[in-house]
């Protein structure tokens, strides 16, 4: 089959198959991460910010290729996790300009988006660093522009070698893929997304079914994160959700009316439809109001208290509705958000008085959904947002523009220890500028360090790394390596100290055994007597420790 256009079902089809494809190989593309610490995730993330990019435009696929790639790169933006994700988002958003209000798609106007996905990818990054994924869509949007196809088959199979060869000189580009014997991880997720839609073109809608002729979900629910707590100490008790079937001219108004009755707030246009999530004590009231904007779908009102699910049957056209008038309190001055991995960690963020601790770190990243849910439920004027983990940064810096009725800012810590220092620094009585200087200059003061395992053999540095290896990581490298947990701790504090060094700070996790914990935090107060020495129960999982020294 040639296809000299391709139209919003074919698109579609391309989707699924990528979709489908990168979920089956995100292990593979995991393995090609070059630190061999349990934290290669670039398969996952990018899997994960696809699947949420694909879903949305699920039972779309009779709409136009232009509205249909507008779509797909909204899921994108809210869905995507981790650096790798974050650019994929991009990339696709790129696609989507090339493709705007396009009912189908010449082969020079796919060439054209693939352009402009390798456009807004290197606009996305502050400094690029070439050997990765934006190499290889810069090698995509080249093979595009120089190519006379005049076929989409012929297109994309020219478009998968040019990106398998960039591909494969990664390794001459960037000396730790060529030390580890690999290519770039993200770049090779993006490969298989570009050979997933060759196969849909190549075979039709087929390959976007499994064996049983079902289309493999491509979509996951992404729950808002929150600890436990008390029932009665729910202030609104009805997580309301649904969607209106248009758009809604006036958000700013509607906003306000939904905040005036609960919090947790969140308002997505999408052109045609607008969701809306919200935490309230009158449903009713919620959706009479919602329904004179036009027809609403998959309602969903679950009773927190009670943690169950139920629907409320109402009328849409009556405002007949039993209400419970809260006074929404003012909003405080400032609000915290982090991400932490660890109930002891979380309990230490809250108890400094993080508002959010969004549950992610090293194998899980949050998506900007994720994130810009939280900030949403924190009822304050200026929202400070800690990422700890630099795969998170970039999600974090999305997630200020989508959101509208606060000030967002980002602090790039980029571990725990640093996202605890700039909380401890922070001072109430300070403007926001001089408290985003205050944070910026001490975890530049931190220096952070973790004990965690090898999984898999490499080498790094001319130094031979074993499976089950233990590593001493020193801001990001590895520092020491060994065979027995405590002591590549004491051994990796000590390439910490400095003469100006005063406070050692660790946090144990789950694995480790509390008596030896006490064994080494004794040796440290021997070895470094003007020093002080802090611990604590992280309780988090693949690390051994977290440490820091100041």
């Amino acid at each position: 089959m040639t296809y000299t256009t391709i139209n919003g079902r074919d698109f579609s089809n391309m989707i699924k198959s990528a979709s489908n494809a990168l979920e089956k190989q995100k292990e593979y593309v995991n393995s090609l991460n070059v630190f061999p610490v349990p934290d290669g995730d670039t398969g996952t993330n990018m899997s994960l910010t696809f699947k949420a990019a694909a879903k949305e435009i699920e039972g779309l696929e009779n709409k136009s290729i232009g509205e249909i790639s507008k779509k797909l790169a909204k899921g994108a933006l809210m869905g995507a996790r981790g650096n790798s994700g974050v650019i994929l988002s991009q990339i696709l958003r790129g696609i989507a300009k090339g493709l705007e209000n396009k009912e189908e798609a010449t082969v020079d106007e796919v060439k054209e988006s693939f352009v402009q996905g390798s456009n807004f990818a290197y606009k996305a990054v502050m400094r690029p660093t070439e050997g990765t994924i934006l190499t290889i869509i810069r090698a995509a949007g080249e093979a595009a522009t120089c190519s006379e196809a005049e076929d989409m088959i012929e297109l994309y199979e020219e478009v998968c070698e040019e990106s398998k060869k960039m591909l494969d000189k990664t390794p001459e580009m960037l000396p730790q893929l060529k030390q580890a014997k690999v290519v770039d991880a993200g770049g090779m997720g993006l490969l298989i997304i570009l050979r997933g839609m060759l196969e849909a073109l190549k075979f039709g809608e087929d390959i976007a079914l499994n064996k049983d002729g079902e289309v493999i979900s491509s979509g996951e629910e992404f729950e808002v994160p929150g600890a436990e707590i008390d029932p009665a100490d729910i202030k609104f008790g009805y997580c309301t959700e649904f969607i209106i079937m248009n758009e809604v001219k006036d958000i700013p108004n509607f906003k306000d009316f939904l905040e005036s009755l609960g919090d947790s707030l969140v308002l997505v246009g999408l052109e045609d439809i607008t969701k809306v999530h919200v935490h309230t004590n009158d449903p009713g009231a919620v959706l009479s109001k919602a329904v004179t904007f036009g027809p609403l779908s998959k309602i969903k009102i679950e009773n927190m208290r009670e943690q169950h699910e139920s629907l409320l049957g109402i009328d849409g056209n009556s405002n007949e509705q039993a209400a419970v008038e809260e006074i929404k309190e003012e909003p405080k001055p400032f609000g915290f958000v982090t991400v932490a991995r660890g109930n002891g960690i979380a309990s230490i963020f809250r108890d400094l008085g993080v508002d959010e601790v969004i549950e992610g770190g090293q194998t899980m990243n949050p998506s900007t959904e994720d994130i810009v849910n939280s900030i949403n439920k924190v009822n304050a004027e200026v929202v400070y947002v800690l990422p700890n983990n630099k795969n998170i940064i970039m999600a974090a810096e999305l997630a200020v523009d989508l959101v509208e009725d606060k000030k967002v800012i980002v602090i790039g810590t980029k571990t725990i220890p640093q996202g605890i220092t700039a909380i401890t620094m922070f001072n109430h009585d300070g403007t926001a500028e001089e408290n985003v200087e205050t944070m910026k200059e001490v975890i530049e003061n931190v220096t952070s360090g973790e004990v965690t395992y090898a999984v898999k053999d490499t080498e790094d540095n001319g130094r031979s790394i074993k499976e089950g290896d233990i590593l001493g990581i020193k801001e990001g490298k590895i520092s020491n390596i060994g065979n027995e947990v405590y002591k590549v701790c004491k051994d990796l504090i000590a390439s910490m100290v400095n003469e100006d060094s005063e406070l050692i700070t660790i946090f144990y996790g789950e694995d480790c055994e509390e008596a030896k914990v006490d064994e080494l935090v004794g040796e440290l107060e021997e070895l470094y007597p003007e020093m002080d020495v802090q611990c604590f129960s992280g309780e988090q999982p693949l690390y051994y420790f977290i440490t820091s020294v100041e």
